[in-house]
């Protein structure tokens, strides 16, 4: 796997490669002064000896132009065409002639390969360090691509991120929202229900209190005809019992009427008058009836529960009428319902 270098040891390699290339520029140049200046020298007229030094500083100086211009414009990542290319040999083939010119006409081979080192040097040197330019803005360049790729798929994570904790955010809310809402929806039908519920209790307690009613009427009504019934066969039976203790009587008369009028009858006539006073005497004897007060007779009918004492019992009892204590009778049952009826309600 590749090992990928941070920018910081790039640009350090770079600075290496710089001082090296300046410090053989520089052994380069003073090596070829000092070589070239004798040669130059003597192909030179007397009177110019002293301008032999310019013509290596003038071939040296284009090799540092050339050095200099090419690693600016491999760093900005262009390419400068031919003519670079061309000055750069060319100064590098005039420095190597220059530096070998004064061996090779002298014929020595071992001067020629020793004032061939610097030249040759200083020409693969910067052929070197443009490639090495190149191959370093290159490898910026991918650096820089592939940081900024980095950082757009960073970003891109980063919006996303935001975006998935928004709408989270948002399905949050909209769910705590729903769930109070139902809640309140809730809570308003379970009142509309208790509502309902309490409306339909009171609607059963009035139809029941209501039925009660009635019923207490019809039973009212039932009893009342039921009285009046029986006050009606009583006094048809005491009309039919005085009719027929009228016709005893009338008959009894009949029948005494006789025998007072026979002349030979009145020892007869003496005993029968006997056994009727008698009879008389024994009806007459009896207890006189008493009627009570009205309020002695209210206590004592309400002593008694319903159905322990019959109407006729109570108005032989107190002396009243039937119709009276029959008309005591519904008070107290009425009285006893209401009582009934607040019980109820107090109970709900």
């Amino acid at each position: 796997m590749r090992e990928v270098l941070t920018p910081a040891q790039i640009q350090s390699a770079e600075k290496t490669l710089a001082a090296g290339t300046w410090a053989i520029t520089a052994g380069a140049i003073l090596f070829s002064v000092l070589t070239v200046t004798p040669l130059v020298a003597r192909v030179t007229p007397n009177d110019w000896e002293w301008t032999a030094p310019i013509l290596p500083l003038v071939v040296d100086a284009a090799v540092v132009i050339v050095v200099r211009l090419d690693a600016t414009v491999a760093r900005l990542g262009g390419d400068s065409g031919r003519w670079p290319a061309v000055l750069r040999w060319m100064t590098g083939l005039m420095t190597l002639l220059l530096n070998i010119g004064d061996s090779a006409l002298n014929g020595d081979l071992v001067g020629v390969a020793v004032h061939s080192v610097a030249p040759l040097l200083l020409i693969v040197t910067a052929e070197a360090g443009l490639a090495y330019r190149r191959a370093i803005g290159q490898a910026l360049e991918r650096i820089q691509r592939s940081r900024a790729a980095e950082l757009a798929e960073r970003e891109q994570r980063e919006r996303e991120t935001r975006e998935h904790e928004r709408q989270t955010r948002e399905h949050a809310e909209q769910s705590a929202r729903e769930h109070a809402e139902r809640l309140e929806r809730e809570r308003a039908e379970r009142e509309a229900s208790e509502r309902a519920a309490e409306r339909e209790h009171a609607a059963r307690l009035e139809r029941e209190r209501l039925d009660r009613e009635a019923d207490m009427r019809r039973e009212q009504r039932e009893y009342e005809d039921r009285v009046r019934r029986e006050e009606q066969q009583r006094a048809e039976a005491l009309r039919r019992e005085q009719q027929e203790q009228a016709e005893r009587s009338r008959r009894e008369r009949q029948a005494f009427e006789p025998a007072a009028a026979a002349p030979d009858a009145s020892g007869e006539q003496a005993a029968v008058n006997t056994g009727a006073g008698g009879v008389n005497g024994a009806v007459n004897g009896a207890n006189p009836f008493t009627k009570m007060p009205e309020n002695d007779a209210r206590s004592y009918i309400r002593s008694f529960r319903e159905g322990e004492r019959s109407v006729r019992q109570l108005a032989e009892e107190t002396g009243w009428s039937v119709g009276w204590v029959s008309a005591r009778l519904q008070e107290v049952r009425e009285q006893e319902a209401a009582r009934e009826y607040e019980q109820v309600e107090a109970a709900l």
